[in-house]
């Protein structure tokens, strides 16, 4: 089984493409189950038919530990298994102890047996954290391979820059590797050759270049991934080349994070900042 955390800056699109990339997994017969990592728990919507999942700290906090994973976990599109770790009430502790948590007691209740028969558990971690809990994944070796979604904004490759330090810190301790940048177009003039220069720069590869298109808008309003609300177009055709390039993978590497004035001279390079 192939454990994957999905990274990148706030509002990048981290949560869209994982369940659409997933949706693409699928279409290979892969069976996922994705944990999201975020308080808000909208990691797994699109794949549940908008259906609010029921946290796993909502449910501790109501039932207390005598909890089965049938009440954590559900079934969403293509049989995938979907979870969300869910966070503390607002102003009261620590967001990242609902990682550590739901992790703890997805390993308690068997949900990474080999009887399971996953091919991959997918982490979709909140923003460009990289401590505390929001690290679990990256720290103490629960995911293998990160993905950093990122674009040719510059404060969205200076969260993947950010990131790829957190990697390189726990590549030792952890075992953890940078599988590549998912660049989520925003438009940004020469938006491509830049990320894959940022990924040279940090020892990795731009796996996919995502064009942008309000058909992700369209299907997210009807609470759908791509793939299920229009098969046959083309920004569906993208998740599942995806898919099959993060399936196919095997450049996972160290990643050489660069200083923060080398960043900024890569954006001069290319006209973007200065």
């Amino acid at each position: 089984m192939r454990k994957i955390a999905i990274y990148g800056k706030g509002g990048i699109g981290k949560s869209t493409t994982t369940q659409n990339t997933v949706a693409g997994l699928v279409e290979l017969g892969r069976k996922v189950m994705i944990v999201g990592c975020d308080p808000k728990a909208d990691s797994t919507r699109l794949l549940l038919g908008g259906l609010h999942q029921k946290s796993v700290l909502d449910t501790l906090r109501e039932e207390g530990d005598d909890v089965d994973l049938d009440e954590i976990r559900k079934e969403g599109y293509g049989k995938t298994l979907c979870v969300e770790s869910g966070g503390p009430e607002p102003g009261v502790g620590c967001a990242g102890r609902g990682i550590i948590t739901s992790i703890s007691m997805l390993e308690q209740l068997g949900a990474y047996d080999e009887s399971e028969g996953l091919d991959y558990a997918f982490y979709d971690v909140l923003g460009d954290v990289v401590c505390g809990g929001f690290a679990m994944p990256i720290r103490e070796g629960k995911a293998q391979e990160i993905y950093i979604v990122t674009s040719g904004e510059m404060m969205a490759m200076y969260a993947a820059n950010n990131i790829c330090r957190g990697i390189q810190k726990y590549a030792e301790s952890g075992g953890v590797r940078l599988g590549g940048l998912i660049c989520n177009s925003r438009k940004v003039d020469l938006e491509a050759e830049l990320i894959e220069a940022l990924a040279e720069s940090l020892s990795t590869q731009m796996i996919y270049f995502l064009p942008r298109d309000n058909m992700v808008q369209r299907a997210e309003l009807n609470r759908k991934t791509v793939i299920e609300y229009d098969s046959d177009c083309e920004q569906a055709g993208h998740y599942r080349s995806l898919a099959k390039a993060i399936d196919e993978n095997t450049n996972h590497v160290v990643p050489t994070p660069m200083k923060n004035d080398e960043l900024e001279q890569l954006l001069v390079k290319f006209g973007l900042y200065g």
